[in-house]
């Protein structure tokens, strides 16, 4: 668990909990969780690689951008999630999300994610047969 400092048009920065998660049975992607569980978090799915990269360089398109070192906090990691509500900077600690891409990369490496995934399974989800 980390503390992020989440910003909203028109509210001052609010700090709250938040939790990386990854899942090797689905390692391209990575969940960011906002908010305590028992409050029901706020969770975002996006591609680890982006995450990856974010850490970097500016990166990605769409819903989810990844800025590295912003200037507001030089130690934190940017991310950036739109949606048709609006959008919303999160702003982690860059060490933090180093130290999980790390754990992530010691379960399954980069390039090796294809070896991770259940083809059988993931039809099943796609056109909602259960076995």
């Amino acid at each position: 668990m980390v503390t992020v400092h989440v910003s909203v048009p028109d509210e001052l920065p609010a700090p709250l909990p938040a939790e990386l998660h990854y899942d090797m049975t689905d390692p391209y992607a990575v969940r960011l969780s906002i908010g305590a569980p028992a409050a029901r978090p706020v969770d975002w799915v996006f591609a680890r690689s982006l995450l990856m990269e974010g850490l970097h360089r500016p990166t990605g398109t769409g819903d989810v951008l990844v800025i590295p070192r912003h200037r507001c906090r030089p130690n934190s990691v940017r991310i950036v999630l739109r949606s048709a509500a609006g959008a919303a900077l999160v702003d982690i600690a860059a060490s933090a999300v180093a130290a999980f891409l790390r754990r992530t990369d010691s379960l399954v490496p980069p390039g090796a994610e294809s070896l991770h995934v259940y083809m059988d399974r993931a039809l099943a989800e796609l056109t909602g047969r259960r076995d």
